[in-house]
């Protein structure tokens, strides 16, 4: 924003001498290229820089490393829980084995028989507690004996039929949502740990890394910088009483400071809204100071090797150059 500060001054100061001049004057600007910032997924140690400042790299290109121990750590305890919530859909799925059917059928055989036991206990019982040869609570112990017993039958006739009977639906349902919250954890975290190798997103140069080696940066830091795109582009402004003769895909010759030879643009667009502009700006004498940015693509080869930040001025291709 400061130099866009510093450059509208000029463009009111270029607008008045166009008015003295025979031609139309540059219009200034700095070389740009699209920046592209690479921030951290978590605060983590640089573990290793696989890239120089200045560098050219290639989608894909390994750029620096993070500590991925925590992260690894926690992905693998994820894909152990998800491995155990599979088994345990996979089991209701299945039902019950018939081991586990057939133990459940001899324990209900061995109630069964046990009830039996003790209704014969409590039918003698009866009888003695009749002729006086038995004390009443005598009787009531057969009788509690035999109440335990039949308990027990009806547990493990219910055990039984529910084994026989498979899964219940909501079993299912919960199993199946609980296979489906540890399969996402562990997407989350497999995403988490595969940025942690820190990749260039598309074509570009290497412009900065502000971090060294053992850095911990915050999660949501720059960790690289990138300069993407084929071409830099210069970032002009445009006066106001000169917007409406410039439109995209319009050719214009950029000189950079310090080169010779001029380059080829193109216009690849035009901001709708004026730069800095107070609304008491808008009407009467001073709208001829609203200046719009625009950017202007360069073309050819020798452009790509062009370093961002250079001022630079622009003329319409069909201008002279004096």
């Amino acid at each position: 924003m400061n130099a866009v500060a510093r450059l509208l001054p000029a463009v009111c100061c270029l607008g008045l001498l166009s008015a003295c001049g025979g031609g139309p004057e540059p219009l200034p600007g700095t070389l740009e290229w699209d920046r592209v910032d690479i921030l951290a997924e978590a605060s983590e140690p640089v573990t290793e820089l696989a890239v120089r400042e200045g560098e050219r790299v290639e989608p894909g290109r390994l750029l620096l490393r993070l500590d991925a121990r925590r992260t690894q750590a926690q992905l693998d305890e994820a894909r152990a829980t998800l491995r155990q919530q599979r088994a345990r859909l996979a089991e209701l799925r299945h039902g019950a084995r018939i081991e586990a059917v057939d133990a459940a059928r001899a324990e209900l055989a061995q109630a069964q028989s046990d009830r039996d036991t003790a209704r014969t206990a409590l039918q003698r019982a009866r009888a003695l507690h009749e002729r006086g040869a038995l004390a009443k609570a005598g009787l009531d112990d057969a009788g509690n004996a035999f109440d335990t017993a039949e308990a027990r039958v009806n547990a493990q006739n219910a055990r039984l039929t529910e084994l026989l009977h498979g899964t219940r639906p909501e079993q299912l349902e919960q199993a199946e949502a609980a296979v489906e919250s540890a399969q996402a954890r562990v997407a989350g975290l497999a995403v988490s740990r595969e940025r942690l190798d820190v990749t260039a997103p598309a074509a570009g140069r290497v412009d900065a890394l502000p971090h060294r080696l053992g850095d911990q940066p915050a999660a949501g830091a720059t960790l690289v910088t990138l300069l993407a795109g084929e071409a830099p582009y210069a970032r002009v402004f445009i006066p106001e009483l000169r917007r409406a003769s410039v439109n995209p895909g319009d050719r214009y010759r950029v000189r950079v400071d310090g080169i010779e030879e001029a380059f080829q643009a193109v216009v690849r667009s035009v901001r709708s809204e004026p730069a800095f502009t107070p609304y008491y700006a808008l009407t009467g004498d001073d709208a001829n100071r609203l200046s719009y940015q625009a950017e202007l693509v360069l073309q050819g080869e020798a452009a790509r090797r062009l370093p961002a930040g250079l001022p630079c001025q622009a003329w319409p291709a069909d201008a002279a150059d004096e």
